[in-house]
């Protein structure tokens, strides 16, 4: 239970955190490593995942043609078959599942991986002919059908398993298939660890260099052959103009006060925290470690989505928002009309805002001022009887018609969610001071990208936010929401939505 103290520990002290806002000013070396281009990520568990749905779809496929080509055409049909071909494809799989060729590495060694997946394949239809042969049911299964389906099906399965090795080249020339990491603590620490790491049998980390607060001989410009790119300060700006995937501490365990006046900076990035028990004497029992190859590390902070939760919320914002916009479409032509002939100017109203890891994005709205009088930045919050709002707007935005074409930016740009922390605009002020000056940890809300409802909006807390504490408990809601995040319960705020709406008092 120490390790479980220790994070416990932890987080109890940075849920209290300072403010997130600081920004370093990078060096040379840290701006242009930031501004090269970087692929986006690519899961190894969701490709892990993919590749047996990929398989099963191909074989099953493959022997439908082929009963539809040979056996239909002279038999007729039977309903035997398809249930034969479902059956023998999900075993197929489950086979190549026993023989552990659905991970990266094996994706990779295509002789290796196809001489074991072939073996089974073979292991497979050999025991089907001998079901046929022994059970005499040579009348009821064409054995040229069988026959057929084995042969190609193992020139079909290597073809596949080529194409994927290249994939996984390329992807992994990229840096789409590896953790890019970021070292924190520098000198021996920092150095033992990194070899450590660079010494494991196929290693999926890119250490991209070393961050530490230290600036005499104990952290040097170079540490096992990785720049330091600058301080702990500096890292959060890094990983927001470039992606990382992975921090690792060097520093031990008893390095308490350090650790957490680190982690009070990074703990607001969409990024795995881990903190490096290799060096420390502290000992605890294995299974209270996560490892990387052999190098053990004790979990701090893990990224709010991640793996299939990344698939299954995309998948959710896909599909429920196209059927949401195209079941709503009345309602925005409507809208649309009643704006558009309410006063002068554009339908649509743009507005910059802070999205996913404090990127700014650009978000549609239905434009609810005077054209003249629009406030791009929201440097002056909407009030009550404001004179800027148009008579349709003071409707829409009361209502949160105003918010629907930010559907657009759920189906078609993809930068918000259905459901998440309100995005909100860059000058947006409590108690005249900048959201992030006013609540501590605020960027914290950022580890996930923002979405058109969320848990705060239901519970009472949207609209007018002229006071620290009304911007405090919006904050603390999203924080919620993002470390309890599940499918459900999206769908139980995208549900309770409609019934917040109509008891809402403080949007104006």
């Amino acid at each position: 239970m120490a390790d479980e103290n220790l994070r416990g520990g932890l987080k109890a002290e940075i849920d209290v955190s300072p403010r997130g806002s600081e920004s370093g000013h990078l060096g040379a070396v840290a701006s242009h490593i930031a501004d090269e281009p970087i692929a986006g990520a690519i899961s190894p568990i969701v490709l892990a995942g993919f590749v047996p749905l990929v398989e099963f779809t191909a074989i099953s496929l493959l022997g439908t043609a082929i009963y539809l080509a040979y056996v239909v055409p002279d038999s007729g049909f039977a309903a035997y078959y398809p249930l034969t071909i479902l059956g023998l494809s999900a075993i197929a799989v489950l086979a190549f599942h026993s023989i552990d060729i659905y991970q990266v590495q094996a994706f990779r060694a295509v002789v290796l991986q196809f001489s074991r997946m072939f073996a089974a394949w073979t292991s497979i239809f050999m025991i089907v002919f001998a079901i046929v042969f022994f059970a005499r049911l040579d009348g009821v299964f064409s054995r040229v059908w069988i026959a057929t389906w084995y042969s190609l099906g193992a020139v079909m399965l290597f073809g596949l398993r080529v194409g994927l090795a290249g994939l996984v080249r390329t992807w992994t020339h990229q840096g789409r298939l590896v953790r890019r990491t970021a070292i924190v603590g520098g000198g021996e620490a920092g150095a033992s660890l990194i070899q450590s790491l660079e010494a494991q049998a196929d290693c999926d980390l890119d250490i991209i260099g070393v961050f530490d607060d230290r600036g005499d001989g104990r952290s040097p410009e170079r540490i096992a052959g990785k720049v330091k790119l600058g301080t702990v300060t500096d890292l959060v700006e890094f990983a927001r103009r470039t992606r990382i995937d992975l921090v690792i501490f060097s520093l031990p365990v008893t390095a308490e006060a350090r650790i957490l006046a680190m982690l009070k900076k990074l703990w607001v990035l969409p990024v795995d925290i881990r903190l490096s028990a290799h060096a420390a004497q502290l000992r605890f029992r294995p299974r209270a470690y996560s490892y990387i190859g052999n190098v053990p590390t004790i979990n701090v902070f893990d990224r709010p989505l991640a793996d299939w939760d990344v698939v299954m919320k995309w998948l959710f914002d896909r599909v429920i928002g196209s059927l949401t916009l195209i079941a709503l479409s009345p309602v925005l032509l409507a809208v649309a009309i009643a704006v558009k002939l309410d006063s002068r100017g554009p339908v649509l109203f743009r507005q910059k805002r802070y999205g996913f890891n404090n990127e700014l994005i650009e978000v549609f709205k239905f434009r609810s001022m005077y054209v003249d009088q629009c406030d791009v930045a929201a440097s002056s919050l909407v009030t009550k009887g404001d004179p800027r709002v148009t008579r349709v707007g003071r409707f829409i935005r009361k209502a949160s018609l105003d918010e629907l074409p930010q559907l657009f930016n759920v189906v078609f740009a993809g930068n918000l969610s259905l459901v998440g922390p309100r995005p909100h605009a860059m000058q947006a002020k409590a108690e005249n001071r900048l959201y992030d000056e006013a609540v501590d940890g605020y960027f914290a809300r950022h580890r996930v990208k923002p979405g058109i409802t969320g848990w705060a909006q239901i519970n009472g807390w949207r609209g007018e936010t002229d006071t620290a504490e009304k911007i405090q408990r919006r904050v603390e809601h999203d924080l919620y929401y993002i470390e309890n995040w599940s499918v459900m319960f999206d769908l139980l705020i995208l549900l309770k939505t409609p019934l917040a709406l109509l008891k809402s008092e403080n949007a104006y």
